[in-house]
């Protein structure tokens, strides 16, 4: 089976905002952000197709590194629309099972996730936490 992913926002914005994920935000309850991220879509950043400017080799994810300290944030949001203007224009919306495999995955590269990092209410967690919330 072959993965749903819209790299489009203007093709059809309902596919990449998950209301779910926006009220648990909202109301910084983890609890809910869990069930949110276990029963929804969440809308990731994209890179161009043979970018070089992404830490994790081969992904088409963006993610970002810190120059600084080597550190590597994985960026997730509730909605394309919070999206920082200064990432990379295209998204992807991805199962949970996706993002559990892609925490699995880099979980010793990725060291932060955050959610709708720019607000308006945004959130941090370790990839080991939000394994544990997608596993459980």
């Amino acid at each position: 089976m072959a993965k749903k992913r819209k790299k489009s926002v203007a093709a059809d914005p309902e596919q990449f905002r998950s209301e779910a994920l926006a009220q648990a935000l909202e109301k910084q309850d983890m609890a809910a952000v869990a069930l949110a991220l276990r029963n929804g879509n969440t809308v990731v950043p994209l890179i161009k197709p043979g970018s070089r400017d992404n830490p994790l080799d081969g992904g088409e994810v963006w993610t970002f590194r810190d120059p600084k300290t080597g550190d590597v944030a994985l960026l997730l949001f509730s909605d394309a629309r919070n999206k920082p203007e200064n990432l990379p224009p295209g998204v992807g919306a991805y199962s949970p099972a996706w993002l559990t495999g892609f925490l699995t995955q880099y979980r010793d590269t990725i060291t932060t996730v955050f959610l709708d990092i720019a607000g308006p209410h945004p959130m941090q967690a370790s990839p080991g936490d939000l394994l544990e919330i997608l596993e459980a």
